[in-house]
This record gives C-alpha cells, sequence and structure tokens, in this order.
C-alpha cells in the first residue's frame, strides 16, 4: 500500500497542473450533486440534477461498485471516483456544473476528489466538504500554503459550517456563489448534495433490506 501511496502522489502532483482554475461556465441551469454511502466494502454513488432556477430535482442515478482500495486519507478519490464517474455517466442529462461532497483545489496537493473528477469528466465541479483536511482557517477563509482555497459557509443556525473550495473549471468566487444559491433551508447541504446523499442512504436501506 506504501508503493501505492506513492504512486497515487506523483499522479496527484501531475493531475494538480491540469486543473483550470478559472472559470469555464456559459450559463448555470442544471447543477449536479453525487454522493457516496458505503455497505460494507460496497460503494453507493448517487448522482442527481436538479433545475438551478427552482431546486427541483430532474433526475437521478446510481450505481453499487466494489471498492478497489481502502480509505486512505488525501486519497479519497481512488477509492470513490470510479462510482461516481459511472452514475455520472448514466445521467441522459448533463449538468454545468457538478457538485461534489469532498474537497476540490484546498488539498495538500491541490487535486481533491472534486477537482479530480472534474479532469475525468471534463466538467466544472465544485468541492463541497464537511471538514477541514489541511490549512488554516482565518475569518471564514481557509489558506493553503498562504494562498486561499475555500470559504465557509454557514447555512444554518448552530449547525457546523461547510466549505466550499473550486474544482475545476470555476473560481472561488462563482463556486460559493453558486453553493450559497443552492441552499434551501432546512437543509444545511446545498441541495444537489442533499438530494444525492437522500438518495444513496435509500438505496443503502434498500439494499440492506433486499439482503435479510
Amino acid at each position: 500500500m506504501k508503493r501505492d501511496v506513492r504512486k497515487f502522489e506523483q499522479e496527484q502532483l501531475k493531475l494538480a497542473k491540469k486543473v483550470v482554475k478559472k472559470d469555464d461556465i456559459e450559463e448555470i441551469r442544471l447543477v449536479g450533486g453525487v454522493d457516496q454511502t458505503f455497505d460494507g466494502n460496497k460503494v453507493i454513488s448517487a448522482a442527481v440534477i436538479i433545475d438551478y432556477a427552482t431546486k427541483k430535482i430532474i433526475e437521478r442515478k446510481y450505481v453499487i461498485v466494489e471498492a478497489k482500495i481502502p480509505y486512505i486519507p488525501e486519497f479519497l478519490s481512488y477509492r470513490e471516483s470510479p462510482a461516481a464517474v459511472e452514475a455520472f455517466l448514466k445521467l441522459e442529462k448533463k449538468p454545468d456544473v457538478l457538485m461534489v461532497d469532498a474537497h476540490g483545489t484546498s488539498h495538500p496537493r491541490g487535486i481533491g476528489m472534486a477537482s479530480h473528477l472534474g479532469l475525468l469528466l471534463d466538467i466544472p465541479t465544485i468541492g463541497v466538504a464537511k471538514n477541514i483536511l489541511c490549512g488554516k482557517l482565518d475569518h471564514g477563509k481557509l489558506y493553503v500554503d498562504g494562498k486561499v482555497k475555500a470559504r465557509e459557509l454557514i447555512t444554518k443556525e448552530h449547525a457546523k459550517p461547510i466549505y466550499v473550495s473550486a474544482g475545476h473549471r470555476v473560481c472561488l468566487k462563482t463556486s460559493f456563489e453558486i453553493a450559497k444559491n443552492c441552499v434551501m433551508l432546512p437543509h444545511k447541504l446545498p441541495e444537489p448534495l442533499y438530494q444525492a446523499h437522500r438518495y444513496a442512504r435509500r438505496i443503502l436501506r434498500e439494499n440492506l433490506k433486499e439482503n435479510q
């Protein structure tokens, strides 16, 4: 596994150079969200698309696949991205931007799962994480190596904040604005991710019931 980690590190450093950190979106009509949950070693990935204006669900798909590697901090993408890509490719409609329950460029090597998925799918992506992976938070801004890589978003009172970062082909400012505009109280997460998380959990429950 140590050999794999070194290989992943080298690959991340190369891929990070390909991440586009400026806006490459013409118009936002559809926003996607992708989230994963687990049943043992099986990854359940759910992809949901909502209408950006109305926040109504347009489409949703899921897949269940075996995880190839265990969870390793800083290398989440290598465990979960294969399932996320498969779920995304099942969608008939494609979103203008995709939210990922992970970090984007706010990562030690500048390429969290949100950025990695953006490269794999060649689509604008935004990272929305529930915890800080690295860096220092100061007045709502997360600094990594002296640069602002994420912004803290407090979506509801008494709830822990979430951290929005640029993934690929979207700048941090736009990423934050889109994430904020997608919040629908009382939900803590932006709606595409809330619905993807909810759908993944539903599939998990149904799968567990079938196997009882």
